[in-house]
């Protein structure tokens, strides 16, 4: 089984506003990452959160392959929650996907093609590119879960990355939404043409012409 993990324990200091709750497209933040992972093939899906907690769970889908887990040291930096997915995830887990929860346009499709690319070449890091630019989600294979167990601080997985570069498989993938996680205001207003480019109107549904 492959898990993903959602990382959703931050304060969003460079957005200057809690970002996990920000609206895009008529549905908050953590609503768009955590459902297209949920429309993905992934076997359970580990919300870690942090700041605010009970607000962002209130947002989150009833699913029986989701489960939340609250990382009490979120201060502690990103590398606290990698820690707290991974002690939640199934003993069953043979990979997990990082992904961040303000990577709302990271559709299900992308997930998939990790997962494939992990099955069909056995690489224990698989990671997407665009344009040749590795970006995020990241998927990294059990046996080295201890040592993105060990890393502290505000990084993520990106050091094992580097430590494993010749056993990384990319994945190129044909649009940028890899290489975008809403750090800032101006982020979310990229976030959000996008979705209204891709026909999604501020009620979160397909406008006319998209639908038809």
């Amino acid at each position: 089984m492959i898990s993903a993990i959602v990382l959703a324990a931050g304060r969003s200091v460079r957005m200057g506003a809690f970002k996990q709750l920000a609206e895009l497209g008529g549905r908050t933040m953590v609503e768009w990452t955590v459902g297209n992972v949920l429309a993905s093939q992934v076997g359970e899906v580990v919300v870690v959160l942090g700041f605010r907690a009970e607000e962002v769970a209130e947002k989150l889908p009833t699913d029986p392959r989701l489960k939340v887990v609250v990382n009490k040291a979120f201060d502690r930096g990103m590398s606290s929650s990698l820690k707290a997915g991974l002690k939640a995830v199934d003993r069953a887990c043979e990979a997990a996907v990082f992904i961040l929860a303000d990577q709302p346009l990271v559709d299900a499709s992308v997930l998939n093609r990790l997962m494939e690319a992990y099955r069909q070449t056995g690489a224990p890091i698989v990671v997407p590119t665009y344009q040749g630019k590795r970006g995020n989600p990241v998927l990294i294979a059990r046996s080295l879960f201890g040592e993105v167990q060990t890393v502290t601080g505000d990084k993520g997985a990106r050091e094992v990355v580097e430590r494993h570069g010749g056993e990384v498989a990319e994945v190129e993938i044909d649009t940028a939404t890899v290489l975008l996680d809403v750090d800032t205001v101006d982020d979310l207003k990229k976030a959000r043409a996008l979705l209204r480019r891709h026909g999604v109107d501020a009620a979160g549904e397909k406008t006319e012409e998209q639908s038809a």
